[in-house]
């Protein structure tokens, strides 16, 4: 009986160590940010390599490094990263009017008056708005958005909104307020995260090149490029499991780390290996510059199709 106790207890342990850790939304103000199932959250470490991954890397830049788009300060006289804010429920709605209406979810949208624009107020790039409504759990994000009236009324370029407990994708061929028709909110690296010790979603970058295409879970291309060669919208990236990440600081290996777990999705046109975040006078800079050490050789493109379950749904199946 000892012995058959002894059995039991053995294959129950060796079990026990085996099962899969079951995967957890990462969450702002207590709000989940997509399902712990939706493919932002999942792990793709076990994944096989995408059998154009040495092209995708040529195409890109094998030698040209990884960039932190996010930090502290200052930059031109706006913070650096892509900024949020969280509002209640009660948050009074506004007028939108969009530039590409029939790709964007319509107004009223709950954008505060004086909502952080990526880049800042005169600024002239992607001038992303992103708010996140705490109460209803829904993400309501802008493209090249301008305030009239004080913020009475807004003009964006495009508009999406994102209800944060559903894996539903938007329709096929759809933007969003970035070019490949996804969030960016689940998408940015936060100091909060990074100080928690752990970043448990994929991160959002850019390359300056894109094929016309896009793959799931992303809905939108944004080139005329059909050179088989340079990576569609949505392709998902992971730095190589054997890179050594002892020797950076604590904050860069948390990057790191996720970067092998989680990988990172293209999500727009922009500069090469560029990885966006949250602005946060907590960051340290001169940290954040060790990413230049990984170059894109040190990186690999994916194969994640075997994750999809429908290909209008973000959820994914789990390790």
């Amino acid at each position: 009986m000892r012995a058959l106790i002894l059995v039991w207890c053995v294959i129950s342990c060796m079990g026990a160590v085996a099962a899969p850790a079951v995967a957890q939304s990462p969450t702002i103000s207590g709000v989940p940010i997509l399902p712990a199932d939706h493919v932002w959250n999942t792990r793709i470490d076990h994944l096989p390599v995408d059998s154009h991954s040495a092209a995708y890397i040529q195409s890109i830049g094998p030698n040209d490094p990884l960039k932190a788009d996010f930090g502290a300060g200052l930059y031109r006289g706006a913070p650096i990263g892509i900024p949020f804010v969280t509002v209640r429920g009660t948050q009074p709605l506004v007028p939108i009017r969009f530039q590409y209406a029939d790709e964007s979810d319509p107004g009223p949208y709950p954008f505060p008056p004086q909502a952080p624009i990526e880049g800042g107020k005169l600024s002239t790039g992607d001038r992303h708005v992103l708010v996140l409504d705490v109460d209803n759990k829904r993400l309501y994000e802008g493209y090249r958005c301008v305030p009239f009236n004080n913020g009475r009324k807004w003009l964006a370029g495009s508009g999406a909104v994102f209800d944060m407990t559903s894996n539903e994708l938007r329709p096929a061929g759809w933007t969003s307020a970035d070019a490949a028709g996804l969030p960016l909110l689940p998408g940015l690296c936060r100091w909060d995260e990074v100080a928690a010790g752990e970043i448990r979603h994929a991160l959002r970058f850019t390359v300056s090149q894109t094929r016309a295409a896009y793959v799931w879970p992303a809905r939108h291309k944004a080139s005329s490029n059909t050179d088989p060669n340079l990576p569609p919208m949505g392709q998902r990236f992971r730095l190589k499991a054997n890179f050594n990440t002892t020797p950076f600081s604590p904050e860069t290996r948390v990057i790191l780390i996720a970067l092998q777990r989680y990988g990172m999705i293209l999500a727009d046109n922009g500069s090469d290996w560029y990885i966006s975040g949250v602005p946060d006078d907590r960051w340290n800079n001169d940290h954040l510059r060790e990413l230049a050490q990984i170059k894109g050789s040190d990186l690999e493109a994916i194969d994640e199709s075997s994750l999809m379950i429908d290909p209008d749904s973000g959820q994914a199946r789990q390790p």
